[in-house]
C-alpha cells in the first residue's frame, strides 16, 4: 500500500495541513512555545517585584562616613524598617576586636529587632576606637528577614585633628542694679567633642558676696553630664552684701569639664542699696494718746541705711475709719545715705471715738521701690469736759439731797 508520508533530505518525516508532519508544523511549534515562555517571563517580571515588595526590608542612618580623634568613643544612629512586622536579625562585621563594637536597643545590647510595619526601629552601633588607630575602617551592618538581606556599610576614619572644643558661652556676662537685688546669670557648656562629658562649677567673688551655681535642671546635683554634641546650662545667683559701695565688681565660675577648668569672668554693677526705716524718736514708746476730735502731735524719724539717696519719700497714715492724720512734711524731696529726717503726724481722732485704745499706722515709701512703717497704739482718752460736766452732775445731786433732807427731815 502506498504512503502518504514522505522524507526531506536530511530524513525527518512531513506532515501535509490535515496533521501530517512537515516542516510548516514544526516552526508553528516553536513559535508557540516562545510565545508561551515570553507571557511566562513577562508574568514572572511583573509578579516578582511585588513579591519582593510585600516585605522590603531598609536599614539606614543619615551620616554613614565620620571622622573621629583616637581614643573616642562614637555611635551610629541606625533606622530600620519593614512594611509588615518583621523579626530581622542584625549582624556587624568588619570591625577589629579591639575597637569594642556592640549594637544597642532600648538599653540592651541586641541580636535582632522585630518592627512593626509602620515606624521605623532605632538602634545604635556603638564603638570605641583605640587610641592608637589609624586609617579608615569599613563595617558592615547586615539586616535579615526570612525573605531578605540588606547591607548598610559603615566607615570610620580616624583623624588626631578631629578632636572637638569644649568651650562655655555666656549670654550676658554684666549686670547691673541696687545691692539689694540678686543677680542671675546663664552659662552654657558647648560640648563639641564624640565623648559624652562630666561637667561641675563653682562661683567665686568679693568678701562678703554669695555666687551659688545650679547646673541646669539638677537643682541639688554636684555633677552633670554634657551630651557628645551638645549643650548643658550653668545657672550662677550672685547676691551682695547689703551695705556695699556702689561700683563695679568682679567675679569668677569656674566650670571642670572634660578633665580641664574653664574660667568665666562676670561683673556685677552695684547702683547703692535703698533702704528705708521709720522709728520713733529718740527711741520714744511706740503709743500716742489724746481726746476724741482733738490733733495731738507725734513724732517719728524716717532713716536711710542703704548707700545712695532715696528720692521722693512720700508719708502717709492708715488710721480708722473717721480719723485724721496729717504731717508737717508730706513729701520729703531726698534723704541721702545715713540720713535721718524728723517728721512730725498730727493724729485726729474722730470726735464719735469712744475711750480706748486703737491702732494707727505711719508710711514712708520712696522711689527706688523701698519703704517701711511702724504701727503705734493710740489711745483715746475721755474729753475734760464730760469731767466737768459729770463732776458738776454729782454736786448737783448732793446738794439736792442735802436740800430734801433740809426741808423735809424734821417734819
Amino acid at each position: 500500500m502506498a504512503s502518504n508520508m514522505s522524507r526531506w533530505p536530511n530524513g525527518h518525516p512531513t506532515s501535509d495541513v490535515s496533521g501530517s508532519t512537515g516542516p510548516g508544523t514544526g516552526r508553528r511549534m516553536v513559535g508557540r512555545l516562545a510565545a508561551f515562555a515570553t507571557t511566562a517571563a513577562l508574568a514572572l517580571g511583573v509578579a516578582a517585584p511585588t513579591a519582593l515588595a510585600a516585605d522590603p526590608l531598609t536599614i539606614t542612618t543619615p551620616y554613614p562616613a565620620i571622622v573621629v580623634a583616637p581614643g573616642a568613643s562614637v555611635s551610629f544612629n541606625v533606622d530600620v524598617a519593614t512594611t509588615t512586622p518583621q523579626r530581622v536579625g542584625l549582624t556587624l562585621t568588619g570591625a577589629p576586636a579591639a575597637w569594642e563594637a556592640k549594637l544597642h536597643g532600648g538599653g540592651f545590647v541586641i541580636d535582632a529587632v522585630e518592627t512593626n510595619g509602620t515606624d521605623p526601629t532605632d538602634i545604635r552601633v556603638d564603638l570605641k576606637v583605640p587610641a592608637d588607630a589609624s586609617g579608615t575602617t569599613s563595617m558592615t551592618l547586615t539586616g535579615r528577614t526570612p525573605t531578605e538581606t540588606v547591607e548598610l556599610v559603615l566607615e570610620v576614619r580616624v583623624d588626631e585633628s578631629a578632636t572637638g572644643a569644649i568651650t562655655i558661652r555666656s549670654d550676658i556676662p554684666a549686670l547691673r542694679g541696687p545691692s539689694t537685688q540678686t543677680f542671675n546669670f546663664s552659662l552654657t557648656v558647648v560640648n563639641d567633642t564624640t565623648e559624652d562629658q562630666s561637667y561641675s562649677a563653682t562661683g567665686a567673688g568679693p568678701t562678703g558676696w554669695t555666687v551659688n551655681t545650679t547646673l541646669t535642671g539638677q537643682s541639688q546635683a554636684a555633677s552633670a553630664i554634657v551630651k557628645a554634641g551638645s549643650t548643658a546650662g550653668v545657672t550662677v545667683a550672685v547676691e551682695p552684701p547689703q551695705d556695699v559701695d556702689a561700683g563695679t565688681y568682679q567675679l569668677q565660675v569656674a566650670t571642670s569639664v572634660g578633665g580641664q577648668t574653664l574660667i568665666t569672668d562676670l561683673q556685677v554693677e552695684i547702683t547703692g542699696s535703698y533702704s528705708l526705716v521709720v522709728a520713733t524718736s529718740n527711741s520714744a514708746p511706740l503709743n500716742g494718746r489724746g481726746a476724741a476730735g482733738s490733733a495731738t502731735p507725734f513724732s517719728f524719724t524716717v532713716t536711710n541705711t542703704g548707700t545712695a539717696a532715696v528720692t521722693n519719700v512720700t508719708l502717709t497714715g492708715t488710721v480708722p475709719s473717721g480719723w485724721e492724720v496729717s504731717f508737717d512734711k508730706e513729701t520729703i524731696p531726698s534723704i541721702e545715705a545715713n540720713a535721718t529726717e524728723t517728721v512730725t503726724a498730727r493724729i485726729t481722732p474722730s470726735g464719735s471715738a469712744i475711750a480706748g485704745d486703737y491702732v494707727v499706722t505711719l508710711n514712708a515709701a520712696g522711689d527706688q521701690s523701698t519703704r517701711d512703717s511702724i504701727e503705734i497704739r493710740y489711745t483715746v482718752e475721755t474729753s475734760i469736759i464730760w469731767g466737768i460736766v459729770g463732776v458738776a452732775l454729782i454736786v448737783a445731786v448732793i446738794g439736792g439731797v442735802w436740800w430734801v433732807f433740809q426741808r423735809y427731815g424734821r417734819r
